[in-house]
């Protein structure tokens, strides 16, 4: 039998944890060089951690969250500033 409710979606305290792994993994990434925006998606469109490097453990912090928990993130900051 299909449900007729919507769904609620949180992740809840996860939120503060993939702010921090976005952040730290983006700094890693400008000490680099990289653009960090354009290694994101291409990590997040193609699951593949040889987007995000490994400078300052970053490729092991991004690989500690599932993409969507990173999508979540970022399109709840990305709301939330639009306020």
């Amino acid at each position: 039998m299909v449900s007729e409710e919507t769904m609620m979606f949180r992740f809840g305290a996860e939120e503060n944890k993939a702010e921090n792994i976005i952040r730290k993994v983006c700094a890693a990434m400008e000490e680099k060089g990289y653009n960090p925006i354009n290694q994101l998606v291409g990590y997040l469109l193609s699951g593949d951690p040889a987007y995000v490097t490994s400078h300052n453990d970053a490729r092991s912090m991004i690989r500690k969250l599932e993409r969507d928990e990173l999508l979540e993130e970022l399109v709840r900051s990305y709301l939330e500033k639009k306020k």
